[in-house]
């Protein structure tokens, strides 16, 4: 069935199943959200989130804290949000695997040509697929649904947001999630290929699908490939400048950074009861992040957005999955061999990402065809660059599709 919304006719060839979606947020859910904040207290001052000038090293200050709570309170607007998610079509699918069933989200731009270009966006932690919608804001600017090449779809990977949680039998994994994005592509009605793009988890899950799944021809890991120094990389001279510079930023915040990761990847029960308890720890939790790893400041109200997305939808809890495969007893990075991508592999550095990893380090996992370096974005390139982004991706799809 097709949304009523532009660029939301669906393949012919899309399974029948596949039903319109309207985000709406029960007027109680957000009432009960407004109560807790106004219940929930800010600790107190302590030396450790208040440093003098603005210093954030040792965790989100309390400054902060107290102002974005004063404003998620009295001045942000869900509703808004939910207006300008529904501008765009959204889907829902239930999509049957080997550890379950699952009832998959996803925001799509669809094309009326018949050579358009399927291309999956795949987002991480603790991002969402709104992290793609001023990008997609882009795309409905510059064409109609009669001109834009491509078909865009943004799942909400299984556990995150508005797609529906792993079932409490099966632990899930990076690879079963690449297996259900795969699957929802074919429903859809790609079966005969896609292009692939994934920045954090998704650069993982995109990973997986480009080797596991022919259905995919390319993927495009646009600005995250976390690996360690390749055996071949022996002279950082060579290196280009600002790829120099990420290297000492990555070996900083290897040592100051990543506690989240490991109690993501170690404890997430523990952890998940307590980002489920209070809209304050979950504002503390992800804000630092939203705050910490990105080049320029987001505004607040975006920051607000997306932790809004994960409280009312309760799903900041089950959004952890993935860390155990990163960070926990079972790893599976980048340059594990049994990973190395043959099809077309693209890469583009940005240079403010968490793990910047220089080009020729990428080259080393896969058949690396087509790069592009910024000096400008963070670890949230799609919504930082937006602009950048679609470019990159228009550019890596225009070198594949004709190869």
């Amino acid at each position: 069935m097709a949304s009523s919304t532009p660029f939301g006719k669906l393949p012919v060839s899309a399974a029948a199943d596949i039903r319109p979606y309207e985000l709406h947020v029960p007027d109680a859910d957000i009432k009960h959200m407004q109560d807790l904040l106004k219940l929930s207290p800010i600790a107190g001052p302590i030396y450790e989130n208040s440093l003098p000038n603005g210093d954030s090293s040792l965790g989100v200050r309390r400054d902060w804290l107290i102002e974005a709570k004063r404003v998620w309170e009295t001045e942000f607007d869900w509703r808004a949000t939910e207006a300008r998610v529904n501008s765009f079509p959204n889907f829902h699918v239930s999509i049957e695997d080997k550890i379950g069933t699952f009832n998959m989200h996803f925001a799509a731009l669809f094309s009326s040509k018949p050579d358009a270009v399927p291309v999956v966006l795949l987002h991480g932690w603790p991002g969402s697929f709104l992290e793609f919608l001023p990008m997609f804001e882009l795309f409905r600017e510059k064409y109609t649904p009669e001109t834009l090449p491509y078909h865009l779809v943004i799942p909400s990977l299984p556990g995150f947001t508005l797609s529906g949680i792993p079932q409490l039998s099966h632990d899930i994994s990076q690879i079963d999630v690449g297996r259900i994005v795969d699957s929802l592509m074919k429903r859809i009605g790609f079966g005969t290929g896609y292009v692939a793009q994934g920045g954090d988890v998704g650069s993982r899950v995109s990973r997986i699908i480009a080797v596991d799944h022919e259905a995919c021809k390319g993927e495009s890991i646009v600005n995250f490939c976390a690996i360690g120094r390749p055996a071949s990389a022996t002279d950082d001279s060579k290196l280009s400048p600002i790829e120099q510079d990420g290297l000492k930023r990555l070996e900083a915040w290897k040592a100051t950074e990543t506690a989240y990761a490991l109690e993501h990847g170690t404890k997430p029960s523990t952890i998940g009861f307590v980002l489920g308890s209070s809209p304050i720890a979950l504002l503390s939790w992800i804000g630092e992040k939203f705050l910490a790893w990105v080049d320029a400041p987001l505004p607040l109200n975006t920051i607000l957005e997306s932790v809004s997305l994960y409280w009312l939808t309760r799903s900041a809890h089950s959004s952890l999955w993935s860390y155990r495969h990163s960070y926990g007893p079972r790893p599976l990075p980048h340059d594990d061999p049994r990973y190395y991508i043959k099809i077309p592999l693209g890469y583009s550095y940005f240079a403010k990402e968490l793990i910047p990893i220089p080009i020729d380090w990428v080259a080393t996992t896969g058949n690396l065809i087509w790069r592009r370096m910024h000096e400008q974005g963070g670890h949230f390139a799609a919504l930082e660059q937006p602009k950048e982004f679609m470019d990159d991706l228009e550019a890596f799809i225009a070198h594949v599709w004709k190869a």
